[in-house]
């Protein structure tokens, strides 16, 4: 029987996300941190402080497997893949939203740490910002997303998320005494699908090696970024095959996936592993693990039995074909056999799969995750 955390990666399937986790020495407790950073795959309510954002899930069926069936913002029946990371680190769950903190949050005794994850966000700062990028939001949707103006905010970028994550450090920095606070720190970044979306359904003129190429640039300046700022752990997850998320497969006369995009996917991931060795080698004190989310989301959608897992097509909350015509919103149809679907809506994964994915990229072996897991990376 195939080993169920294998699943893991399926999990952050369609939306890409970047996702940060940093951890530090358990010989000093006080600085235990876990740093959240990524998009809605990880997001805990960040875009809840967004008023004008239009990629939110702080309302009903979200949360109706969260304690007390509460919509957090998190675009989930219950908890992602941030907060089974954050419980396998030894916490109840994600740190809270940056945008929640107060002056007094960094001196409390218990703090965690902070997630600066936002749903909608991408590699690109314009990722989540155009109408362009808002297709995969927009475009399986029967009433389409416009774009924002203005001085409104739609989702907080990766380049503004590091910099909320520069001034989280120099505070802390200053509370502890000049400690350095990142010098064990272990930072999972999950991102790169949102950009792809946009791509494609936007049939863009722009080559194709081209944009990967735009692409692995701007994941270099923002890996370079945190570099700067002490990051040298680095969990990286790239990108599923997005084109099987239900909200593509509806644009696919047979029901099948999207080729196209799942191209993409695979491209990206190439270059991604090769640019993980280019910065490990100029710079030798990183560690990093990367985890292949095509290779095990094809796993389990071509055998999901095994994974507990009998309907890896639709979509368990929304509305029309696949239940992928409409987000997951209170008057959407909603599953009730909700620990059976690898999709919570059209492109998220259900709770069930976020934790099986968090288990794999935590423990998983080299066919998935290379050179080492993410366990082991906490311990290098």
């Amino acid at each position: 029987m195939a080993n169920k955390s294998w699943v893991v990666l399926s999990l952050v399937l369609c939306v890409a996300v970047a996702v940060a986790v940093a951890v530090v020495s358990a010989s000093d407790p006080g600085l235990q941190l876990i740093f959240v950073l990524g998009d809605s795959t990880a997001d805990v309510g960040t875009n809840n402080f967004l008023p004008t954002s239009m990629v939110r899930a702080d309302f009903p069926h979200n949360g109706i497997d969260f304690p007390s069936s509460k919509p957090t913002g998190r675009f989930s029946n219950g908890l992602n893949s941030a907060d089974f990371l954050a419980q396998m680190l030894g916490l109840k769950r994600s740190p809270p939203p940056f945008l929640s903190l107060n002056a007094k949050s960094l001196r409390k005794k218990r703090f965690s740490g902070v997630n600066f994850a936002s749903g909608g966000s991408g590699l690109l700062d314009i990722t989540g910002k155009t109408s362009l990028t808002l297709m995969k939001f927009g475009t399986p949707v029967k009433t389409p997303v416009v774009a924002p103006s203005g001085n409104r905010q739609n989702v907080v970028s990766l380049t503004e998320q590091i910099q909320q994550f520069a001034t989280v450090k120099r505070n802390l920095t200053a509370i502890k005494g000049g400690r350095r606070v990142t010098e064990k720190s272990l930072f999972f970044i999950s991102t790169g699908s949102n950009d792809l979306f946009g791509y494609y359904h936007s049939n863009s003129s722009i080559p194709k090696e081209e944009f990967l190429s735009s692409l692995e640039l701007a994941y270099e300046n923002h890996l370079k970024s945190l570099i700067d700022l002490g990051a040298r752990k680095f969990g990286i997850i790239s990108v599923a095959p997005i084109g099987c998320c239900p909200s593509q497969r509806i644009h696919n006369t047979t029901g099948g996936c999207l080729e196209g995009l799942n191209e993409l996917a695979l491209a990206f991931h190439a270059r991604l592993d090769a640019l993980m060795l280019k910065l490990s080698s100029e710079c030798k004190d990183i560690k990093y693990a990367l985890g292949n989310a095509f290779e095990m989301t094809v796993n389990v959608i071509q055998n999901p039995f095994p994974f507990n897992f009998t309907q890896v097509e639709a979509a368990c909350c929304g509305a029309g074909k696949l239940n992928a015509e409409s987000f997951c919103i209170p008057s959407a149809k909603l599953c009730s056999n909700r620990n059976n679907y690898l999709f919570w809506d059209l492109f998220h994964p259900t709770q069930a799969a976020s934790k099986l994915a968090a288990v794999t990229l935590f423990s998983g072996g080299t066919q998935f995750v290379t050179p080492i897991n993410f366990a082991q990376l906490a311990k290098a």
